[in-house]
């Protein structure tokens, strides 16, 4: 299977959304972002204090939801997901210098 770029998923995924999503993308993104991230704490919490079994195919199912409305959010914003996600690494990597988690930087940023 051959590897799939940030960019190439959201210029599928700009082909899927609605025209109605199109005219508002970025609230549509944003009231979507929210209901799945929802379904993805819902399904731990089944887990953490309801004695489910973790449904792995269904949270990844979830994720790329959530995946899907980050790309119209991108689309949205006239930007792309590689952009998005690189700068997310530049601020990390600034924050937690020498490619590590560190709590007391994470406290005191």
């Amino acid at each position: 299977m051959e590897k799939l770029s940030f960019n190439e998923y959201q210029r599928q995924a700009n082909e899927l959304m609605s025209e109605e999503a199109q005219k508002e993308p970025l609230l549509n993104a944003a009231l979507g972002l929210a209901g799945e991230s929802g379904e993805c704490a819902d399904i731990i919490k089944k887990v953490k204090f309801q004695g489910h079994d973790l449904d792995q195919q269904h949270l990844k199912e979830e994720l790329g939801d959530v995946l899907w409305y980050l790309a119209e959010a991108c689309e949205g914003l006239d930007t792309t997901l590689e952009e998005v996600a690189q700068m997310n690494l530049d601020k990390l990597h600034k924050r937690f210098a020498g490619n590590k988690f560190d709590v007391e930087k994470s406290k005191n940023r």
